[in-house]
């Protein structure tokens, strides 16, 4: 009996690992039009008695300007380009401060880790779920290109209350299409990523006027993203 739940069990655990690196390749060609987080937002919408908002339109990364990724990276994660979906020296930096200074913990999540959560896991800050969230780094980092996570990551994430993505983002609280927004609409967009339902870049306030000027500064800093050949 003890070997025969032994082999259902590494049956479950092979089918698990097979079904995750699937769901990975075929990511790595079709569009996310639905990530687990916007399925969670729903409900927590009904739960509340509101009307059911999600707005979310894909586009491709050639459509979006080329100020947007460069904006995030300025934003959130600026070894974006060269870190294999982890950055080391923001984790031992928030660590330093942390052990030495007393400074709060900061999470220091990469663009890579922040889509890895986005579109496999759920919302938490368990161990399991942190563990998942590694392994799928790793995933999408080995199986993908910096442009498929950039596009993927500009297409699903949080960008205000319903909003996901900058081409919802842009016609939602820009009225115009995400191609045309300018450098400094990107870098505003960019400025409410740590709290997209808090910080809004339809009626920015002056903390987030302050925050652009410091993005669109770093922006300078942070080369051209590379196209994908």
């Amino acid at each position: 009996m003890f070997k025969k739940v032994l082999k259902v069990i590494r049956w479950v655990l092979s089918l698990t690992f097979i079904s995750t690196i699937l769901a990975v390749v075929v990511y790595r060609f079709i569009p996310v039009y639905f990530t687990p987080l916007m399925i969670s937002r729903c409900f927590e919408q009904i739960g509340k008695g509101e009307s059911v908002k999600l707005y979310h339109d894909w586009i491709p990364l050639e459509k979006m300007p080329d100020s947007m990724p460069v904006a995030v990276m300025a934003s959130e994660d600026q070894r974006f380009l060269t870190h294999h979906g982890f950055d080391y020296q923001a984790i031992e930096k928030a660590a330093e401060d942390h052990l030495k200074k007393g400074k709060k913990l900061r999470g220091g999540s990469t663009i890579s880790q922040q889509t890895a959560k986005n579109v496999f896991l759920w919302q938490g800050r368990s161990w399991i779920r942190k563990g998942l969230e590694v392994y799928f780094t790793f995933l999408i980092e080995t199986l993908w290109s910096k442009q498929r996570i950039m596009e993927v990551y500009l297409n699903s994430i949080e960008m205000g209350d319903g909003i996901y993505g900058v081409e919802a983002c842009a016609e939602q609280n820009f009225g115009m299409e995400a191609s045309q927004l300018s450098r400094r609409d990107c870098a505003l967009i960019a400025a409410t990523l740590p709290n997209p339902r808090r910080f809004s870049s339809k009626n920015p306030g002056p903390y987030m006027r302050k925050r652009i000027g410091q993005i669109e500064h770093q922006m300078t800093f942070i080369p051209a993203f590379p196209k994908e050949h």
